[in-house]
């Protein structure tokens, strides 16, 4: 999502910035991802957002 539009100017979740390296602490185990067909619907949900002009997540 764009968390850096109008409504929050300058970014204040301070999100994709770091001050320090990221240390991996463990694995996540177990964890079940999404269905190729979930997968496939979310991309299409984009590809349709480009062909609108509207490819930019606004959350």
């Amino acid at each position: 999502p764009n968390v850096t539009d109008k409504r929050f100017p300058g970014n204040p979740t301070r999100s994709y910035r770091s001050g320090k390296p990221v240390r991996v602490v463990r694995e996540l185990e177990g964890w079940t991802g999404h269905s190729p067909e979930s997968v496939q619907a979310m991309r299409e949900g984009l590809a349709e957002l480009r062909r609108e002009g509207h490819d930019e997540i606004i959350d």
